[in-house]
């Protein structure tokens, strides 16, 4: 039944079902289990009825505690209720101010208004079938001229007002959409991002879809809880989204998710069947929404908005190579703060050579070794930065989708050690990087999703038979990696294979000696690191410039590529300097379905005359990972944008330079950028100093920043580490430091 308002006779107290338990409304909080759960309040305020659309409607009241036996004393004794649909418009005509009020079925959500309103800092929202008011109106004043055998009131609850046909929803095709409503929509997603964690307390979701009207929108999606979130699993799923505001933005048409906001979502494939996925309990689902998703199925494939194949199986990676992996997780192990290692299995054999990674049993969640058959099976894939968190979530067996997952040859990439060096070159080793750009991300996926049964049919297939040969471990050599042997600061010493050897003859002094010696000596101390900050270290990575001695964070990927997006869109005629030849150079689009784009590329005419075509190019309206896959073909790439009809470099906040993997930026302060040719004459190599020197750019250099807690059995200090960012980082795990 749909959400229902109950009226009771007067003095009933507002009785709800007795199984229901009551919260009192100081003690709700966003973590409140609203399951079976009431919540009981006299009506102080009653707002005006507002329609959204056609039979949709939303109301704003509140309630405070009506006696005294709940807390009411407290400051948050009154909450705000907002009401959704026909359950609002039936409050709105059956109930007054002043009458109490049982809510059931509800949800608890932040208040946007509690700094002004200086109310309950939560607020419920009740919408939905499982959303129901119970109330108990204040009786009249008695009529003296009434005789006691009239004086009787109905005390058996009855529905009032209250339609019990399903309520009906209207959609809105995206090319219709304006600023300032709240909508119903449908539409294929067209790019998606896992939610990641927001500056405040929410989890933030970021999509674009689209429709018959083949207008692109963008979507953001605020919630708390993670599984309140869309469920979208690729690109070409359905979703359809209720209560959704419209708001102008960079001069497009943007939706953001608003009071009573609810999605669900449905594989986009033709001919699967059309399963909701949604963590509500209750959702409307009818025919008509059927109806709906299958027409955007066909629409989408007569458009080909479905990627040609969406993932990639392990037997069909390429190095280098960014791809989609469905797989299942088997085990996973932490390397470091910053970094946890998961290894998984799709049951097809990667044609490369394997990265093989050794990491200590006793640290290792799941089975710590398998058949040698399935071992050549098995990819290890290293997780960075923000996915990390979400990567101890995971439990061994359970099947993943892993989003811009990127093939790396060669060991000497990975952050944890392989049993052979000697033969690490061919080695293909699998990377997730920290950030989002690009959807990167992991989603579980569910049991009865279709891709997960046709990755349980790969895997059955498998031969149990040859997993009872269980290969023998090298102790010696997992513990060669891994341990370090246990040290005393007290006692005797026993040899550490991260120790560092010296090349002065300073004697080391205890830390309290250090504290009480004057300011400028040096000093050599033999201590143990408690701790460091900040723990990610990526956070630690900063820019440094040495002539004006400033330093500032590396930009992330999203600010790069909004820079590069920008400059990408005035990418109209201009006149290039009388020493460049200029050509193009095809990419594939920048959306699915969509053609090749040429590119305009520029070359000198001096290193093309020396033989040097592929050394040095400037290359002028691309996206970030249009640059990103170029750079694995040119040795240098040199970014560059029209601006009022000549050839400038990017905003300097963007790098200048692209070197394979690598990227450079200059000081803002420092340089006096200019586009110019380049002299390499009698240079073997172009490297980056040479290019910023030619294009009169202060090069910034990659620096490490960290603050360490150093310890002995003396006493404590704190110390400021700004050098050597690449080496300090694999003496971070060793339980004991030589610092100079």
């Amino acid at each position: 039944m749909p959400g229902c308002v109950w009226l009771e006779g007067a003095g009933t107290g507002g009785q709800s079902p007795a199984h229901l338990s009551r919260i009192p409304i100081s003690l709700i909080s966003t973590s409140t289990d609203c399951a079976n759960s009431t919540v009981k309040g006299k009506v102080v305020h009653k707002g005006p009825l507002v329609p959204l659309s056609a039979n949709d409607f939303i109301l704003k009241i509140v309630i405070e505690e009506s006696d005294s036996s709940s807390n009411a004393s407290s400051q948050n004794s009154s909450i705000n209720v907002v009401l959704f649909g026909k359950l609002a418009k039936t409050f709105s005509q059956a109930v007054s101010q002043g009458d109490v009020v049982v809510a059931s079925g509800f949800t608890v959500g932040k208040s946007p208004t509690v700094h002004k309103d200086k109310l309950h800092p939560c607020n419920l929202l009740l919408s939905g079938d499982d959303a129901n008011i119970y109330v108990s109106r204040q009786p009249p004043p008695p009529d003296p001229r009434s005789s006691p055998a009239t004086k009787r009131s109905t005390t058996n609850p009855t529905e009032v007002s209250m339609n019990p046909k399903t309520p009906k929803y209207t959609y809105i095709r995206l090319g219709h959409l304006k600023p300032g409503s709240v909508v119903n929509v449908f539409g294929v997603v067209v790019f998606f991002k896992q939610p990641f964690k927001s500056r405040g307390t929410d989890f933030c979701s970021s999509l674009k879809i689209t429709d018959q009207s083949n207008q692109k929108i963008s979507c953001t999606i605020f919630c708390e809880k993670l599984e309140d979130h869309p469920k979208i699993f690729q690109i070409g799923d359905i979703i359809r989204m209720h209560r959704m505001k419209t708001q102008f933005f960079n001069d497009s048409i943007t939706l953001i998710n608003t009071h009573g906001f609810s999605v669900v979502t449905f594989d986009g494939s033709v001919g699967r069947d059309v399963e909701p996925r949604t963590s509500s309990r209750s959702f409307h689902f009818d025919q008509d929404d059927r109806r709906t998703v299958e027409e955007l199925r066909s629409w989408a494939a007569s458009q080909a908005l479905l990627p040609p194949v969406l993932t990639i199986p392990l037997s069909d990676v390429q190095p280098k190579a960014y791809f989609d992996l469905t797989c299942q997780l088997l085990a996973k192990a932490p390397i470091d703060t910053t970094c946890t290692l998961l290894r998984v299995w799709d049951g097809t054999k990667c044609p490369r050579t394997l990265l093989k990674v050794i990491v200590e049993p006793d640290v290792t969640e799941g089975p710590s070794s398998f058949s040698k058959k399935k071992e050549n099976l098995i990819a290890n894939v290293f997780v960075y930065d923000n996915h990390v968190e979400f990567a101890r979530q995971l439990k061994p067996g359970a099947f993943l989708r892993i989003y811009n997952l990127r093939a790396i040859p060669g060991s000497n990439k990975a952050p944890g050690l392989t049993s052979s060096p000697s033969e690490e070159g061919d080695h293909l080793g699998f990377h997730l990087h920290g950030g989002t750009a690009f959807g990167r991300g992991i989603r579980v996926l569910p049991e009865n999703s279709p891709d997960v049964q046709q990755l349980k049919r790969v895997i059955e297939a498998f031969s149990e038979d040859e997993e009872t040969d269980i290969p023998e471990l090298n102790d010696s050599e997992m513990y060669e990696v891994w341990c370090t042997p246990p040290e005393s600061l007290d006692g005797e010493t026993e040899k550490s294979s991260t120790e560092r050897r010296c090349s002065h003859d300073i004697q080391p002094v205890t830390l309290s000696e250090v504290k009480q010696s004057e300011p400028g000596q040096v000093h050599h101390v033999r201590v143990q690191l408690r701790s460091y900050e900040p723990h990610r270290l990526h956070q630690a990575l900063k820019l440094y410039c040495s002539k004006c001695t400033s330093m500032q964070d590396v930009p992330d990927d999203e600010l790069v590529a909004g820079l590069f997006s920008e400059a990408s869109k005035d990418s109209g005629p201009c006149s290039p300097p009388p020493w460049v030849l200029s050509g193009r150079v095809d990419v594939p689009g920048d959306s699915l379905g969509s053609l090749k784009r040429a590119l305009h590329i520029h070359l000198s005419s001096q290193l093309i005359s020396e033989g040097k075509t592929k050394e040095l190019i400037y290359l002028m309206g691309s996206t970030l990972e249009e640059t990103c896959q170029l750079a694995d073909n040119y040795q240098n790439i040199i970014p560059v944008r029209s601006s009022g009809g000549h050839l400038t470099l990017l905003d300097l906040a963007a790098p200048f330079l692209f070197r394979g993997a690598k990227r450079y930026y200059g000081c803002k302060r420092c340089s006096e950028p200019a586009l110019r040719e380049l002299c390499a004459e009698r240079v073997e190599v172009i490297d980056e100093k040479i290019v910023a020197e030619a294009l009169g750019v202060q090069l910034l250099q990659f620096v490490l920043l960290m603050k360490l807690e150093l310890q002995d059995a003396t006493d404590t200090l704190e110390a400021f580490l700004c050098r050597d960012a690449v080496s300090f980082r694999s003496y971070l795990k060793s339980s004991s430091l030589w610092i100079k």
